[in-house]
């Protein structure tokens, strides 16, 4: 089904599930090593059914390759990770256990989209008709026929995608599924990504685009050089790196802001009556102004955004360092 837009709708992908926690993933003292390079370094974690799991970190965290450990195509150094209770490789019917997308140029290029699928389906025991189910669900099938090699990036993530549904996963692992996506094409992912996960699947999701990834999990495992750096709620990831700063509209700004200024409390104008107030909660900056008398228009606490927090959060954990150049200045 296609929207009137021109994105593919979210139908129903599947039969709704119990929120079965024996399809997890779950990773336990995964190590990774190349040589003397450590790619994933004592990791951690659990993915749990219901909800979307974002998986972030910097370029040359591990993620890639922890994805790889997951479906067993890397063997770990030391440590297991398994899902639904046993490795990858154990499972009879693997592509109905988890769908995956690492790599959506990974496709004969001279095989049409419709044909790259039906060769899974005929190598995996699954209906044609699931074929012409998820063409259609991932919004290809004016484009099905046509060879996959002339694709478009966006048009290959949705091809990718595809292959990742066919056989109805209780999990998913996408890697990237937004690269190359236009807007609609990135909504239409995150609504995607949520009704699945309200099945009842588990989904794992790694991505760059931190706007997005604050819209569309609930929960966020990060890694920095192959080391677990945080695995919480986002919703505690981002009140964590919230700083203790207030944001206050009132016609009165410039004196109420050097009434509050004192040992602690740093005040900056941002415009002719808003301020912000950095040390204050916004009780204190409220009952201050009661006090005071000052007409307050607008009282919040300033959250920090994913990337924020991300930002700080992985600092030290970034390989490369680029400098901003200075305007002007010669390179």
């Amino acid at each position: 089904m296609v929207c009137r837009d021109g994105t593919a709708a979210v139908p129903s992908v599947g039969v709704n599930r119990q929120k079965d926690p024996l399809i997890m993933i779950e990773a336990r003292n995964l190590t990774k090593r190349y040589g003397d390079k450590t790619a994933v370094d004592d990791l951690t974690f659990t993915v749990r059914p219901g909800i979307v799991t974002g998986f972030l970190g910097p370029n040359g965290a591990g993620k890639s390759t922890t994805m790889r450990l997951i479906l067993g195509l890397d063997a770990p150094t030391s440590g297991t990770v398994t899902v639904a209770g046993k490795p990858y490789r154990e499972h009879a019917r693997p592509l109905r256990t988890v769908g995956a997308l690492l790599e959506a140029r990974a496709i004969h290029t001279s095989r049409s989209a419709y044909n790259h699928l039906r060769a899974l389906a005929a190598t995996h025991g699954i209906a044609r008709s699931r074929v012409d189910d998820v063409v259609e669900m991932v919004g290809l099938q004016d484009v099905a026929r046509k060879r996959a090699g002339g694709f478009s990036l966006g048009m290959g993530q949705r091809l990718g995608i595809a292959s990742a549904l066919l056989a109805d996963p209780e999990t998913l692992l996408l890697d990237e599924p937004v690269n190359g996506l236009d807007p609609e094409g990135i909504r239409w992912i995150r609504d995607l990504l949520k009704s699945l996960a309200a099945e009842g699947r588990t989904v794992f999701v790694s991505s760059h685009l931190m706007s997005e990834m604050a819209l569309t999990a609930e929960h966020v495992i990060v890694v920095g050089r192959g080391r677990l750096i945080a695995d919480m709620p986002m919703a505690q990831l981002i009140a964590g790196a919230s700083a203790d700063t207030v944001v206050v509209v009132s016609p009165d700004a410039a004196a109420l802001g050097r009434a509050l200024a004192a040992d602690g409390v740093v005040v900056t104008g941002l415009d002719a009556t808003t301020l912000e107030v950095a040390g204050l909660t916004a009780a204190q900056v409220g009952d201050r102004a009661r006090d005071l008398r000052f007409s307050i228009h607008g009282l919040a606490p300033k959250q920090a955004s994913l990337e924020e927090a991300f930002m700080e959060m992985t600092r030290d954990e970034v390989e490369y360092h680029a400098e901003t150049p200075t305007p002007g200045r010669a390179a």
